[in-house]
């Protein structure tokens, strides 16, 4: 199949935006929403779902997960997915096996969080005080938050609910039937490469390959699979070579179609959002290098704390820098070419985008 990177360009921007529709629906499309604490100026799991959902407010999410078939979990990276996907890659076994003395720990969390039904972690630390952790930013944080994540991934609490943006913790009952044999993980293997796929396509082949090898610390118990798993990818996606580089993306799908064709609007996407996440992809799309600049120390930032890519049309143009101050929006931007787009649809597309901002974080009137 013969492709340009302009049709694979067109092709990313309009198959990921696509119509918006309900809350679930928008999840069960993307087939998982990556979720990050930093406000700037909101979440980027609800940065994310402006774009893809009908009337889209900053804390959505948060406000209607615990009715919604949906679970907090490790995937490739932590973030929400529907229950049918978490169900997938479980009974998940970690690569570190615990002590007895950590097994004894989480058996007696698990029996108190059985008994009240849904806890709190300050309520587990109040009960147990586990003390204090080294945590992985080198600081240290409560030893029972610590353990409450380590029982959350390993299958045996589900999040049901944040109250103020912290998990409240509940026992999961069932993960789901274990795998059959061989053939039903490779199944298995093969259904989360497609979760994968159906949100980040077109993908470079060092994408996909990236990509599986970071899924593996989801179900780290299939972890020798993987390059077996890869390999079946390959074979059964679409594919072609562009730019000396190959790409790959669904077979039903065809980048080529005429179908795929992106609106006029202006749009600020969080950085994990799937059209900006492949950073290699993004500068063989755009042409300039894109980086998430939240842990990089302040003087050596280019771009800001939490740059957004700024997408108009098909093209990453630049970026923002976006806060709120006494219930106002303050917003700049920078410009890959150094120069804002002297196209006056693209100025009306910005302020446009800059309205909407507000009243997704209910700052308007």
């Amino acid at each position: 199949m013969t492709i340009s990177i302009e049709q694979l360009r067109r092709y990313a921007v309009a198959r990921s935006l696509f119509r918006p529709t309900t809350l679930g629906r928008a999840i069960d499309k993307l087939g998982f929403v990556q979720a990050d604490p930093i406000r700037a100026p909101a979440r980027a799991q609800d940065l994310m779902l402006r774009h893809r959902v009908t009337g889209y407010r900053a804390g959505d999410l948060e406000r209607r997960y615990p009715r919604l078939t949906l679970e907090e979990d490790f995937f490739f990276n932590y973030g929400i997915l529907p229950r049918a996907h978490s169900e997938l890659m479980h009974p998940r076994t970690a690569r570190r096996a615990w002590t007895a003395g950590r097994r004894r720990d989480a058996d007696a969390v698990l029996e108190f969080i059985r008994d009240r039904g849904a806890v709190h972690p300050r309520e587990v630390d109040a009960r147990f005080a586990h003390g204090k952790a080294a945590n992985w930013f080198g600081g240290s944080s409560n030893a029972s938050t610590q353990l409450l994540d380590e029982m959350h991934y390993r299958g045996l609490l589900r999040v049901v609910r944040r109250d103020g943006g912290t998990r409240v913790y509940a026992v999961r009952e069932s993960t789901g039937a274990s795998p059959a044999d061989d053939a039903d993980i490779d199944a298995r293997m093969d259904a989360l490469v497609d979760i994968l796929v159906n949100q980040y396509a077109p993908l470079l082949a060092s994408g996909l390959s990236h990509l599986l090898s970071l899924l593996c610390r989801g179900v780290p118990q299939w972890h020798e699979r993987r390059a077996a798993t890869l390999a079946r990818a390959k074979r059964r996606l679409a594919h072609a070579r562009a730019d000396s580089e190959d790409w790959y993306w669904p077979a039903t799908e065809n980048p080529a179609s005429r179908r795929w064709c992106p609106d006029e609007a202006v749009r600020l996407l969080t950085p994990f959002d799937p059209i900006v996440h492949d950073r290699r992809r993004f500068e063989v799309f755009w042409g300039w290098s894109y980086r998430f600049e939240a842990y990089t120390p302040a003087p050596k930032r280019k771009l800001g704390y939490y740059a957004l890519p700024l997408l108009w049309r098909d093209e990453v143009v630049g970026w923002g820098n976006l806060s709120v101050e006494d219930r106002a929006l303050k917003s700049s931007f920078g410009y890959s070419g150094g120069i804002e787009p002297r196209d006056s649809a693209f100025r009306e597309g910005l302020l446009a985008e800059l309205e909407r901002m507000r009243v997704f974080l209910g700052l308007e009137g």
